[in-house]
Parts: structure tokens; sequence; C-alpha cells
């Protein structure tokens, strides 16, 4: 169709730009610390801390302190309140809301014009721009984009000043080109209780003629099983035979991708990851067979990295810039962006797969992590112990958390495993078993710790009724595209909330 003849040479042109980001990244965030600091000289937050005289990074970073969102809340409200120029020109009208994945708190952060549309509507373009160039051909724009976002409800609070979800404020501002194709209805995407939003929205698009899916896997999956519910059908493919495009993001997908196969035809469904969170759009996968991400060092948003063997929140004192990174080593991501988030530590933490370019992977948060026996397991080793234990057992979750244990009798304690299964696997103990041999295997410290069962015993499995992670989200507050289970605690906090509801 003439539609995707021109859609195709429209994002395609992109691809010039991404070459040059992806060849040119250090010479990129110098210019683009340049651009957020000229153009900030004149805020409250510029005036405060001189960025008149700053002219490189190492006198950005000895006269702007480390921030968190304790530190620029100050701020923040004094911009939600309508107050011009605070930390970016102008007057911010939009805020998002994110609590985080474990904090019980809702932060409120802004989203400017500018990062709006030169970062979050920009991954966007970028990541289709990506998927034309490894899949040529593709005629994505005749048909239509499925956007599962999150809980809708957009408050307004001081005249002009509007609070939402990320996914409420990008859908509310999509480019007339983009809303054309993307379903459902405005008035279903923005439903406030996820429960009837999931209703609506599968009554509302099973019809459609659905190419392209943008969403969190495990909201993404209770969406397509139920389509299949009400259908009848045994995968997506007879439901939507045009569907080629899955954009995930906001969790690793690896857990689910043996779920995702089976309510698939094979081959026919396309995986592309996008890092985008309510503070920026910062990675996106840009290779076909790979699953790291491509850091975007031209999108309005500058980069410093914080080993986290030296993590010590705003007081950390080792703090590099893009320059002196190394692959495998992780860092808590700290940003400066065009939304006004000035040396801000996001809470992830990150690992460098590659230098040339600079890729990477997400590999957990900085409040989560177990280390109540010296092990240092993170994020992305429970992820992906469970995902070779399901692979190895015909298991599918719907979701897991991990927390210590504590055993006073024989003075140590290991990890306690909270696991909703989709498909048990048939045999438990092997499962269990293959878990605690894998984490071995990708962590010499848990490996170490384990040996003899002296500072680590076996670890715990609790097995949980369907829908008991959606309840316990549910009670949180917290039920909806955006939110998800927290992995890891450094404390039984959840484990002991779960196991109270199982009771």
């Amino acid at each position: 169709m003439a539609l995707d003849a021109l859609f195709s040479w429209y994002i395609e042109k992109r691809i010039s730009r991404i070459t040059k980001f992806t060849n040119e990244a250090e010479s990129c965030q110098a210019k683009v610390l340049h651009d957020l600091i000229s153009q900030a000289q004149n805020t409250s937050f510029g005036n405060t801390y001189h960025f008149s005289e700053i002219e490189d990074y190492a006198i950005f970073k000895s006269k702007v302190p480390l921030g968190d969102y304790n530190s620029l809340k100050k701020y923040i409200e004094l911009a939600k309140e309508g107050t011009s120029d605070v930390l970016w020109p102008g007057k911010s009208i939009w805020f998002a809301k994110s609590s985080g994945t474990t904090g019980e708190r809702m932060k409120v952060l802004p989203v400017t014009k500018d990062a709006l549309h030169n970062n979050h509507h920009a991954g966007g373009k970028d990541i289709l721009a990506l998927y034309y160039k490894n899949y040529p051909s593709r005629k994505l724009y005749s048909k239509k984009h499925l956007v599962i976002g999150g809980s809708g409800e957009i408050q307004l609070i001081n005249q002009d000043i509007f609070v939402g979800d990320l996914s409420a404020i990008i859908v509310k501002n999509l480019p007339w080109w983009t809303e054309y194709r993307r379903t459902p209805a405005v008035e279903i995407a923005l439903i406030a209780d996820w429960e009837e939003k999931l209703e609506r929205m599968a009554q509302t698009t099973l019809n459609e003629n659905v190419a392209l899916i943008v969403g969190v896997p495990s909201w993404t999956l209770l969406l397509i099983k139920r389509i299949l519910k009400i259908t009848g059908a045994d995968n997506i493919h007879e439901v939507w035979p045009n569907l080629e495009l899955y954009i995930h993001g906001g969790m690793n997908i690896s857990p689910y991708l043996e779920e995702f196969n089976k309510i698939s035809d094979p081959g026919k469904l396309n995986f592309m990851e996008s890092y985008n969170a309510s503070e920026g759009c910062f990675g996106l996968q840009d290779q076909k067979d790979h699953r790291d991400l491509l850091l975007l060092t031209d999108a309005e948003v500058f980069y410093e990295f914080i080993p986290m063997e030296f993590f010590d929140g705003i007081n950390s004192k080792v703090i590099m810039d893009l320059n002196c990174v190394e692959i495998n080593t992780e860092y808590a991501l700290v940003i400066s962006t065009s939304s006004g988030l000035w040396r801000y530590i996001i809470g992830d933490t990150i690992r460098f797969t590659s230098t040339a370019p600079y890729r990477f992977v997400v590999s957990g948060r900085t409040t989560q992590y177990v280390n109540a026996f010296g092990e240092k397991m993170i994020v992305k080793q429970t992820e992906e112990a469970i995902a070779l234990a399901c692979k190895a057992c015909n298991a599918h979750i719907t979701d897991f958390t991990v927390g210590p244990y504590f055993n006073s009798t024989k003075s140590n304690g290991g990890h306690e495993w909270m696991i909703e299964f989709e498909q048990e696997p048939k045999d438990l103990s092997h499962f269990e078993e293959e878990i605690d041999r894998i984490l071995k295997a990708l962590n010499s410290d848990y490996e170490t710790k384990r040996f003899g069962n002296i500072n680590i015993d076996f670890p715990k499995f609790n097995y949980l009724k369907p829908k008991s992670f959606e309840a316990w989200l549910k009670k949180k507050g917290k039920l909806g595209g955006q939110h998800k289970v927290p992995r890891l605690m450094n404390d039984r906090s959840i484990i002991e909330d779960l196991i109270s509801a199982k009771e």
C-alpha cells in the first residue's frame, strides 16, 4: 500500500542519525551536556549551581551535586505549582507518576515538551527505524498498533498542570500519524481501573487487524490470554494473523518467553526491547538476535555511572562519564535530562556488554538485591536462573519474588522463593535443584557460601495459587500495565506479606 511505502521511507530516514550517535557516542554526549547546561543556565536550578560557569564535564561534576528524588523534590514541587523556569526553561505542565518497583511513596517527575518530543517520542521512532532496517519491506503502518499502557487516570491539579502515568501522558500527546493507527480508543486506553480496562481492551481489539503490540510482558500476556479465552483460539495469530512485532520493556522478558512462544505461531512474532522509564528513554534493541540495548547518546540525556562497589547514594564518590566505563561492571545509572532531572540517580543498574558501540543490559535496581550472607545476588541472576530452570523442566511462571530467610538454630539461612506458575513442572524437586545449580554457575559468591550448606542453606520454595501476585499488587494500589512485582528484596517484607495472604 502507498501508506506503507511512505511510512517506510519516512522512518528509515532516521537510520543516518542512529548511525552517527552509535559511532560517535562520546562526542554526542559532550554536545548533549553542553546543550542541556546552556539551555538551563537561567533556571532556578541553573542559577543556584552556576551553570553559566560550566564549560565541561569536570566542572559540571564539581559544581552540581548528585541528586535523587528527595534532593530535587523542592524544585519539582515548585514546578508542579506552576512556577516557570525552575529545573528547565518554561513551564512544565506534565508530571509522570512513578512509584519505582519497591517504594510505597509515589514520586512525581516532570516531563517537559522537549523531553516528550526529543526523547520519548524520538525513542519510539528510532526503534521502528531499527526494526525496518533489520526486517526490510515491513507493512506495519496500514495495520493497527496496540498500546498497553499503565493506569490511565490523569489528574488536573493546578489550572493546566497534569499528573498521570507516563504511558497516559504519551498517549495524550502522540503525533497525529501515530494516533491514527493506535488502538484501543483513548477513552479505553485511559481507564484507571486495570481490570475494567483489560476486559474493554480485549473486547474492542480482538476484531482489529493488529500488527504491533507495545507493553510490559506480564500484563501483555494477561490481555492475550483473555482474548484467546473469548475467541476460543489456540494462539494469537489465529486472532491477529498479521501480528509480527512485540515491543516490550519494564521487566526482563526471559522468564516469559516460553509463554509467549506457547501462545503465538513459531517464528511469526519478533521481539524488540525498549528501555523507556518515567525519567526518560535510554536504550533500544538494535540487533535481531541479541537482546542487549544500544545506549541512546543523542536524545537529550547525559549519562553518568557509579560502580556498584562504590555506590553510596548521593554520597557516592566514584562517578564517571561514558569515556571511562568498562564491560561486565555493574553501574548505578545517573542521568541529566531536558526534563530537568540533574545528576539524578534513577535507581536502575546496568552492565555494558560492549563499548564499541555502547550496548548494555539492565541488571537490576540499586535497592533490589539479596546480600544477607555476602552473596551479592542481583535481579538478572535470579531471572536467568528461573528462565533456564523453567525451560529445563517444561514449566511456565506467572511471577516470582525472592528474599532471605534466617535459621537461628544453625546460625545461617538462605533464599526464599515465592513462585506462581502458569504451568507447574512435573518434578518440583528437580526444578528447585536446577535453580540452585544455575545460581551457583552464575554467582561465584553464592556458590562459595553454599558449599557444605555452612553459610547459605538450600533455598526454600513457596508455590502460590493463581492470581496471588495480582491480588498483592491490587492491595498495594499497583495493579496495572507499568507496575511490577519486585524480584529481590534484602528483607522479608514482601515474603511475609505473601505468606500471610497464603494462610
